[in-house]
């Protein structure tokens, strides 16, 4: 089950965002969102919930659906029907207790919807960001310190993230990776490898090759943007 009826899926794809910056709007293609999903149910078989909090036109939420019998979506910009939330406002969120939120967060706020949506999750956090989220000494302190993340997932192919439009066909300089915050209720620990020097760091589980086209569906050409000029005039990847 998802919050928004599945007949809006295919007309939110292809509108625009109301946001007068929309600079942080790339969305993740939907079989991405699937090579997460497939490793959030490796961690964690009992999940039943999942939440997108920067959810665009959906394209990440189509990716989920296969995998959790409810499926939650908001944003902080009205995308054509979607629940309007500002995840890091201060309102309650809008769909009381969930298990997992997975989200492609905006860029620059990233570190804060982390923080955010690990105190709000009941299970779990899966974030999809790039590799270099984990080059910097700012970023050292929030995934190693106070925040510390238990697996990461890079991707062995590209994933095509693109400025303000899905291309089923697309390429990306970029690289990318799921990463993973696991609650206590999980014990994250036995996910988590134990160095000689008795710490416990953050495992890799890869995603293979092959990964795009195992897991592409033809529902998501919905969601493809055939002609790029009629969303952004810019070619620039994120």
């Amino acid at each position: 089950m998802t919050s928004l009826p599945r007949n809006a899926m295919a007309v939110m794809a292809h509108r625009v965002t109301t946001d007068p910056d929309s600079s942080d709007f790339a969305p993740t293609p939907p079989w991405g969102g699937r090579a997460g999903a497939e490793i959030i149910r490796e961690l964690d078989p009992h999940a039943q919930s999942a939440w997108d909090p920067a959810c665009g036109g959906l394209h990440l939420v189509h990716g989920l659906e296969d995998y959790f019998p409810t499926v939650h979506a908001s944003d902080a910009y009205l995308y054509d029907g979607n629940v309007i939330h500002d995840f890091l406002g201060p309102d309650r969120p809008p769909f009381g207790a969930v298990d997992w939120i997975v989200t492609n967060p905006p860029f620059r706020p990233a570190g804060a919807f982390i923080r955010r949506a690990y105190g709000l999750a009941g299970r779990g956090v899966a974030m999809l960001l790039r590799t270099g989220m984990l080059e910097g000494q700012a970023r050292h302190g929030l995934i190693y310190g106070d925040c510390p993340y238990a697996v990461v997932a890079p991707f062995s192919e590209r994933l095509p993230i693109h400025m303000g439009r899905y291309e089923a066909d697309g390429s990306s300089a970029a690289f990318y990776s799921w990463f993973f915050w696991i609650k206590p209720i999980l014990r994250p620990r036995r996910f988590m490898s134990r160095w000689p020097d008795g710490a416990w760091r953050p495992s890799v589980r890869d995603i293979a090759p092959g990964a795009e086209k195992r897991l592409f569906r033809s529902s998501d050409l919905a969601f493809a943007v055939t002609d790029p000029n009629a969303v952004r005039t810019e070619a620039a990847d994120v």
